[in-house]
């Protein structure tokens, strides 16, 4: 079986494969102060409930977006599992080429999901990942990856209202039944839920005219869920992308 991580700012998520099969996922906070003994500990209890023994564990492969926290998970593995990760960074096969001015900066989170998505569906693709940043990346029909646009946020937008304003409360992400809010916080879903659908919406409009022919859109992240009820900008919904593509990433390497 494989571990794979994903080291995200906001979450770290683990998936256990056996060979392509997802056999469980997890997902934690992410936490920069943790010890490798405390997430360790926090990994192996995950695993136990769902009765799988860390001993039938082949291999690791991880990416991060908190080099810090690269630094902890590769101790981790060395440590408890007594194997080296395979890390997703420069130099390591991927299947797409990065057609960027500067290539080493793409966050590789983007990369391993524009490497799921173009082997899934072909391309061209446009991967939208609705995390702690909305990022859109663009894969192109024969491989390559060809840019796309950040935004902020759902979360970070809904915590920035609550935080930068007097009397606004937090709210929880719900999709509105109406534009029109009639109370504060339908008001605030409102604006938060649906103004982030309009930004989906014409970011993809516009990346859409400029590639020379349609391309599929999938979603991935903690809020694509919640986007996709509203929208038919949205074809396809994969919540397992990052991890998929660590598997598909690790098996070009390693496999």
């Amino acid at each position: 079986m494989l571990l794979a991580i994903d080291i995200g700012n906001t979450n770290v998520t683990f998936g256990i494969f056996d060979g392509e099969t997802i056999k469980a996922t997890w997902r934690v906070s992410t936490a920069i102060h943790r010890t490798p003994d405390e997430y360790a500990n926090l990994m192996f209890s995950l695993m136990e409930r769902q009765g799988i023994s860390a001993a039938k564990l082949k291999d690791v492969v991880t990416c991060s977006v908190v080099p810090p926290l690269l630094i902890i998970f590769e101790e981790v593995c060395k440590r408890f599992l007594k194997k080296a990760p395979l890390i997703v960074e420069a130099g390591i096969k991927t299947g797409v080429r990065i057609d960027m001015d500067n290539p080493r900066e793409v966050g590789p989170d983007r990369i391993v999901n524009a490497v799921a998505a173009h082997q899934l569906y072909g391309g061209p693709i446009i991967v939208i990942d609705l995390g702690t940043a909305t990022t859109f990346d663009v894969v192109s029909k024969d491989g390559r990856y060809i840019g796309g646009a950040i935004a902020p946020g759902i979360a970070i937008a809904t915590e920035a209202l609550f935080t930068r304003t007097a009397v606004l409360p937090r709210i929880e992400l719900a999709l509105p039944k109406k534009a029109i809010g009639r109370n504060t916080v339908a008001a605030m879903q409102s604006g938060i839920v649906f103004g982030y659908i309009g930004l989906i919406e014409g970011l993809v409009s516009r990346i859409q005219a400029e590639l020379d022919e349609k391309a599929k859109v999938v979603a991935t992240g903690g809020f694509a869920a919640l986007t996709t009820r509203a929208t038919k900008t949205i074809d396809i919904v994969n919540s397992d992308l990052t991890l998929i593509g660590l598997r598909l990433i690790y098996n070009m390497n390693r496999g």
